[in-house]
């Protein structure tokens, strides 16, 4: 039998598959969730999220430097506002000894290097669990944006690098780089979720952080699933209005999202790995159903292979130790 071309010559052992591997993995494809709690040395375990946790600041900070000496070199927060201080406007948010400001400047002194990335959103803050004002049973588009860049000065102030507005409000990005540019934090970037989705997989996520909505849905502001063409168009937006990253999530249903939105704007693409795309990969490793590890490892690769530069996700650590 003759062949004029044998595609399995590249396949033949380890050595010649990693010389020819098209698309690679290191720590500095990732970017490090971290849910922040007041209190000292508290280290809470979220219940759906096996494994991940939702620490103090003292604590984050020490987890902070453990990421750093493992190579890991972003983070992204999010914060547990105490019930206490939700309201309807969200003003928590920029107050500058909040919990999100006193922990940018934690980390920020204790590894100055590490990107400090911030979340941008009024749903922890909000006595109603939704990312914008409410008035008449509605989300308020154009006063929560003022909200939002409010908030955006104020983690800019304390030293975040980079804001990332995940509330899904149209204009806030235009808005936010205004912002940042008049009160001259000029080198304060902004990574946008220009395409995220109103996703059944963020319900671990909102357990994190007590922000369920209290009433309704995310769709009147999230996007609906079944649309590809809308994301290109936002995100192309967000990018016009200042956007320095632009961002994909969820991730693993959107992996055609993140290739369209690639192919259609010349800034970073960023995708998240969100908490229910893990909870399912642990919840089937704990019966006994795949392999937990090689199944991290081929998530993160299917999600850098379609486009993204850089990727948020809860298996950052355990990604690390496996690529060792």
């Amino acid at each position: 039998m003759y062949l004029q071309r044998r595609n399995r010559i590249l396949r033949k052992n380890h050595a010649i598959r990693d010389l020819v591997r098209e698309t690679i993995l290191t720590p500095d494809d990732f970017i490090v969730p971290l849910f922040i709690d007041e209190g000292q040395n508290i280290k809470t375990e979220i219940p759906s999220m096996p494994g991940y946790y939702r620490n103090s600041l003292d604590v984050t900070v020490e987890e902070v430097k453990l990421l750093w000496n493992m190579g890991l070199k972003s983070v992204l927060l999010f914060i547990k506002c105490s019930d206490h201080l939700k309201d309807n406007t969200g003003k928590e948010a920029w107050n500058p000894d909040g919990l999100m400001q006193r922990s940018i400047k934690a980390i920020k002194d204790a590894v100055p290097e590490m990107y400090v990335m911030t979340d941008i959103a009024l749903d922890p803050y909000s006595s109603y669990g939704h990312d914008g004002i409410v008035k008449n049973g509605q989300i308020i588009n154009d006063e929560t944006v003022e909200a939002l860049v409010q908030m955006s000065i104020s983690h800019a102030a304390a030293g975040a690098d980079m804001v990332a507005p995940s509330d899904m409000m149209d204009g806030r990005i235009g808005a936010i780089r205004k912002g940042l540019e008049e009160t001259g934090y000029t080198q304060t970037g902004i990574m946008s979720y220009s395409a995220k989705y109103a996703s059944c997989f963020y319900g671990p996520f909102r357990d994190a952080l007590d922000s369920a909505p209290g009433f309704g849905d995310k769709k009147t502001y999230q996007m609906d699933y079944a649309n590809r063409l809308e994301a290109v168009r936002e995100t192309i937006m967000d990018v016009q209005e200042g956007a320095d990253i632009v961002m994909v999530k969820p991730a693993l249903s959107y992996l055609d999202i993140i290739r369209e939105v690639k192919n259609a704007v010349d800034v970073p693409v960023s995708a998240y790995n969100i908490s229910g795309e893990y909870a399912m990969i642990k919840a089937a490793a704990k019966n006994g159903w795949i392999n937990e590890d090689k199944a991290i490892l081929e998530v993160l690769t299917s999600i850098k292979r379609a486009g993204a530069d850089m990727i948020a996700t809860y298996f950052a650590k355990d990604a690390v130790k496996l690529l060792g």
